[in-house]
């Protein structure tokens, strides 16, 4: 059957409703690839059924591990994985080139094998994202790594030798796969000026569920004690604060009020305190938070950072509000160079956003005007899906195939909120 690769939004809704969070993208890529550290079984819970993690598992199958996917319900699936022997360390273009998280299988390959061949990994265009630190890291860990024909290949005699890693930046991927490397590496590794995220807890808990022994994730110093053996794991990944604050956004932008349900409150602090000075109400509970959009939004400055500061990943998705925020707000991006994609196709719909460089300005407009624009990139797409709901007529948004990449059954649950969206 053929993929159905645009939306088509009518604005003008008031979003309002409890939505179910899915499993977090960004936690279940490291956490499928850590389950190669082991022969033994993996079982794994609220895995986000989405594409990158489609292409994951076809990854894991073409290396020779068993997957069997087990329904669960409205949030994500079961996945059993029994990596056996496994049958391949090479990882292809045809894989690679599709999703850029592939390099998560560097450190455990290396661990398990002692060997990984690896095409150059892809993903969305929104800047160079160097792999310098993950190889770096590995080579510290002692492995030989060789990059040629658009291949890196890497090897280590034996097993890998524990030591102390210094990260130039604390890269989330880095972090994850170092951590993976060195649970069975000879020695103790120290990880210093480790990434905070909380996918990196999520993939700590994991490993340490297989029998690791890894401490210190959610702070800048991580240490792990190599093990000559992991075994069989049963784990639940974390609900998705992307996700999550994607949908709170929805319900900034359309003066709506939504509850996000099975979250992590506390992992959405930036995003609602940025909210907040934009004129929303924001409540929570134990495992929930509510927003409430006001009649217009304020201007506001952002600034992304390395976690607990705002996420990239909500970047373009706050754009998307400032664009009918009253004011003028400023955007400084320090992650990714090349994160102001959307801002074009914002101003397809009327938007006032000007970029240059790192920075960009956004004065509000009173309203947008539905149009058609193309998603240049996951959370660019998601910008405009929202840009949409919020815009006068019809919004046809082409390329979601980008959109599939992190956000489960999108349609399904903007409609149960009072969206007009179809997929066609």
């Amino acid at each position: 059957m053929k993929t159905l690769d645009r939306y088509v939004v009518a604005g003008g809704n008031r979003l309002q409703g409890k939505v179910a969070i899915s499993g977090a993208k960004n936690a279940a890529l490291p956490i499928l690839a850590a389950a190669l550290l082991t022969s033994d079984e993996s079982l794994i819970h609220n895995t986000p059924v989405i594409r990158d993690v489609g292409v994951m598992l076809e990854i894991l199958r073409r290396l020779g591990a068993q997957v069997e996917e087990l329904p669960e319900g409205e949030t994500g699936r079961g996945l059993r994985i029994v990596p056996g022997a496994l049958a391949s360390g090479e990882v292809g273009a045809d894989f690679t080139r599709e999703m850029r998280s592939s390099i998560f299988l560097m450190g455990p390959l290396l661990a398990r094998l002692g060997k990984i061949r690896i095409s150059y990994p892809g993903g969305c265009a929104i800047g160079p994202r160097p792999i310098d630190f993950h190889l770096r890291g590995l080579e510290q860990l002692g492995a030989k790594i060789e990059e040629r024909f658009g291949f890196i290949e890497a090897s280590v005699p034996g097993r890998l030798k524990g030591t102390e890693v210094y990260l130039d930046f604390p890269s989330v991927g880095a972090t994850e796969n170092l951590m993976m490397a060195a649970v069975l590496a000879d020695g103790v590794t120290v990880i210093r000026n480790a990434a905070r995220e909380p996918e990196i807890v999520d993939l700590q808990n994991f490993l340490n569920r297989m029998g690791a022994k890894v401490r210190g994730a959610g702070m800048d110093v991580i240490r792990v004690q190599g093990t000559e053996a992991l075994g069989r794991v049963e784990h639940t990944v974390i609900p998705d604060r992307i996700e999550a604050g994607t949908f709170l956004a929805a319900a900034a932008i359309t003066k709506g009020d939504v509850t996000a349900a099975g979250v992590i409150p506390e992992h959405l602090d930036a995003i609602c305190a940025k909210l907040r000075e934009m004129g929303c109400i924001t409540e929570d509970g134990e495992d929930w938070v509510r927003v409430i959009g006001p009649e217009r939004l304020k201007a506001t400055d952002l600034k992304t950072l390395p976690y607990p500061g705002f996420p990239t990943d909500m970047q373009p998705q706050m754009m998307a509000l400032m664009s009918v925020a009253e004011g003028t707000s400023i955007v400084t991006e320090t992650i990714f160079e090349n994160r102001f994609k959307v801002a074009e196709e914002l101003r397809r719909l009327g938007g006032n956003v000007k970029t240059e460089g790192r920075t960009a300005v956004v004065q509000g407009v009173p309203q947008l005007s539905g149009a058609r624009v193309e998603c240049p990139a996951l959370r660019e797409g998601m910008a405009l899906v929202l840009a949409g709901l919020a815009a006068e007529g019809t919004t046809t948004i082409d390329q979601i195939v980008h959109i599939d990449r992190g956000y489960q059954n999108l349609d399904q649950k903007l409609g149960g909120l009072g969206a007009t969206i179809t997929r066609g």
